[in-house]
């Protein structure tokens, strides 16, 4: 049995993302033509055909979707593993009210596909912790999130 493709972020997607959340981001890169993947957190859907994500103005990301807007999103979530593709942007080149030099990046969902293997669920999500001063990084965390739901 094939697996489900959706035009958008079905409800359960679209609730796991409206807060922080361990994604991969996967985009061409600019230089090489080759995959380039990232791990980020800060990433938000203020709607189901479209989501947010805040990365260094620096990264090679941004490099990337200026480039070729191609992307792909990979999201646990739902007891399964959804890609999620579509264009991306620089929607807001550097975020108000962050202490960091952070872009947002706008990404136009196209499609939305389930992409587990047959016969398999995910039973634990995957779980991360920051690694420097707690308080300072929830902090930061909520003023990150807040410019996103904002851009």
């Amino acid at each position: 049995m094939p697996n489900a493709v959706e035009p958008t972020l079905i409800e359960p997607l679209f609730q796991a993302l409206q807060k922080e959340r361990f994604v991969i981001v996967c985009t061409i890169d600019h230089e090489t033509g080759a995959p380039n993947t990232s791990a980020i957190s800060w990433v938000y859907a203020p709607t189901p055909d479209r989501l947010y994500f805040a990365v260094d103005q620096r990264s090679r990301i941004v490099a990337n979707v200026q480039a070729n807007p191609a992307i792909s999103i990979v999201l646990i979530a739902n007891e399964s593993t959804y890609s999620i593709s579509g264009k991306a942007h620089v929607k807001v080149e550097k975020l108000e009210n962050v202490p960091l030099k952070l872009a947002a990046i706008q990404v136009d969902i196209e499609e939305v596909r389930d992409v587990m293997f047959y016969g398999a669920k995910i039973s634990v999500e995957p779980k991360y912790e920051k690694t420097y001063d707690a308080q300072a990084a929830a902090k930061l965390d909520q003023q990150v999130m807040s410019a996103l739901k904002q851009a």
